[in-house]
């Protein structure tokens, strides 16, 4: 049996083009999860309030290759095999991200999220940064330490100590 050759967000919207008629640059939602051949690589030039890319074959997010996606509201990116998370500060406008079962595993890599100025709402569970603290219960509290803003961690609604105060 041979294995398709994986392919990339630009080829993937080029043939979804075709098929509908509709032009990626006026969808407001991309979905191309579980594509077969998978998508491998971002790198397409596209603009759209929610980009869903589940279950492919990613291995790195590109979002520097991904200008174009500043506008985007919110990135689904879960199930895939990311590991590093260069090029958040492009987001500018991204407010929900979905990224549960990747490969992110240091720090180092998810304050890289606190780049992202707007955002609300971050699954982030699944990752190996992520298992390795929930199994020490104290996964929520060390990441709101790293990442100040969201308003929701992995589905839970987060509450700042001062906002505790003020209340």
């Amino acid at each position: 049996m041979k294995m398709a050759k994986a392919t990339t967000v630009k080829e993937k919207l080029a043939a979804g083009e075709e098929k509908t008629s509709q032009k990626p640059s006026e969808a407001r939602e991309i979905k191309l999860y579980a594509q077969i051949p998978p998508v491998e690589n971002m790198d397409a030039s596209l603009s759209c309030e929610k980009l869903s890319l589940t279950t492919n074959c990613i291995e790195k997010t590109n979002l520097n290759e991904l200008e174009v996606v500043g506008d985007t509201l919110e990135l689904w990116i879960f199930y895939n095999f990311i590991e590093k998370l260069k090029g958040t500060h492009i987001m500018k406008k991204l407010k929900i991200l979905y990224m549960s079962n990747n490969l992110v595993k240091d720090w180092a890599e998810f304050v890289r999220l606190a780049e992202l100025p707007c955002l609300e709402d971050l699954v982030f569970v699944g990752n190996p940064l992520e298992e390795k603290h929930c199994a020490e219960e104290n996964w929520i509290e060390e990441a709101t330490k790293r990442l100040p803003k969201p308003k929701k961690l992995d589905g839970t609604p987060v509450v700042k100590e001062d906002e505790e105060e003020d209340n």
